[in-house]
């Protein structure tokens, strides 16, 4: 499906070398507040060509919204926009018509689709496509914020180098504005200096040697309420998985600590808890701010593993489509460590699926 969420939905059209990209959210709310100025800096986290660490394809990524705002609010109707293509090489992708990129969805986009797959660029496949997810995303959080909801993600692990796990504590206790300025201003969108540089090495000595790295993003998510999320199949921690794991390129997925839980005993696990004005308090947070699929008002932490990037430079062998062996050599601009542009898909998807959770929350409330 090209369609993401129950109440607030996102569904996303067009190809990486296509003339456009697009999407519709549908289920925002009439009366949110539209500003352009948020959407702008959601593309700009996202965009590719900031750096030497990320693919140099230089798309201004201008959204034109063509439904559902007017006045600078939404109206709640379907918002509709578009992002026109501008700096695609097809030609680049010449020799992967008829032959599949080790790691990538070449191969099963042409057997899913009987051979009728867009190879340009990677067509629907390309991370392209999430510049849809950051406008979508933009647009959740202006519905949001005014709640008290903020999102902050970050790189925590590239290649051999990773944050410690008390380093990164310390990040997910920041403020959040503080902690987004020094993400910000890190080439890997990391907010610890020391590990940004080390990070940044291992990327250019990947990028040197034509090949890649992968990554961890961080997440963390302030002031949820408790109550968000379903019991069974809707649990917020599911809702936040299918999200992540519908990103290009990640495998991996844990709320807050995650697989360590799988080696600790219960007594350990466990957030104990005691009474704090008009609801619990606990001094760890072993859960990830996640009980039973339901937000318990704790911070809600969770963590993305990216895999390196497919297409590299280095020869690799594959087959092409009449199952002969081939050596390719892959050309185009891609990144050396899709981490880096991880960071801001990771906080769209997670503005999405917190607005839906929101949205779905309010059938549980009491009949007045």
């Amino acid at each position: 499906m090209n369609t993401f969420g129950n109440l607030f939905r996102v569904t996303s059209f067009g190809e990486s070398h296509g003339p456009l990209i697009g999407g519709v959210i549908d289920g925002c709310p009439a009366g949110v507040t539209i500003d352009h100025s948020v959407v702008e800096s959601f593309m700009s986290l996202r965009r590719p060509g900031s750096s030497n660490l990320v693919t140099q394809r230089c798309e201004d990524d201008h959204v034109e919204f063509v439904s559902g705002i007017m006045n600078g609010f939404s109206t709640g109707m379907p918002i509709a926009f578009v992002i026109r293509n501008k700096d695609h090489h097809t030609a680049h992708y010449d020799n992967l018509e008829n032959c599949f990129r080790p790691g990538h969805a070449d191969y099963t986009y042409h057997a899913k689709y009987h051979g009728f797959r867009d190879w340009r660029g990677g067509g629907r496949a390309s991370a392209r496509e999430t510049a849809v997810r950051s406008v979508a995303g933009a647009i959740a959080s202006m519905l949001l914020r005014p709640l008290g909801v903020e999102v902050c993600a970050f790189v925590s692990r590239v290649g051999r180098i990773s944050m410690p796990r008390e380093t990164e504590s310390r990040y997910f206790s920041m403020d959040p504005i503080e902690l987004r300025d020094r993400t910000i201003c890190s080439e890997v969108r990391c907010p610890d200096f020391e590990c940004s540089e080390q990070m940044t090495r291992e990327i250019i000595s990947a990028k040197a040697d034509k090949d890649s790295v992968g990554g961890m993003v961080s997440c963390v998510v302030k002031g949820v309420p408790i109550g968000w999320g379903e019991p069974v199949y809707d649990k917020l921690d599911a809702m936040l998985a299918g999200a992540m794991l519908g990103i290009n390129a990640v495998k991996g997925f844990e709320v807050g600590d995650g697989f360590l839980l799988s080696s600790m005993k219960g007594s350990d696990s466990n957030d104990w808890m005691y009474p704090f004005q008009d609801k619990f308090q606990s001094e760890t947070n072993h859960c990830g701010g996640i009980l039973g699929g339901i937000s318990n008002g704790k911070d809600i932490i969770f963590r993305v593993a990216f895999k390196p990037t497919p297409t590299i430079a280095k020869p690799q062998m594959t087959i092409d489509i009449n199952n002969h062996p081939i050596a390719l050599d892959a050309k185009g601009r891609h990144d050396p460590a899709v981490v880096i542009r991880g960071v801001a898909v990771v906080e769209s998807m997670a503005w999405i699926t917190l607005a839906d959770a929101f949205l779905m929350s309010k059938s549980s409330s009491p009949v007045e």
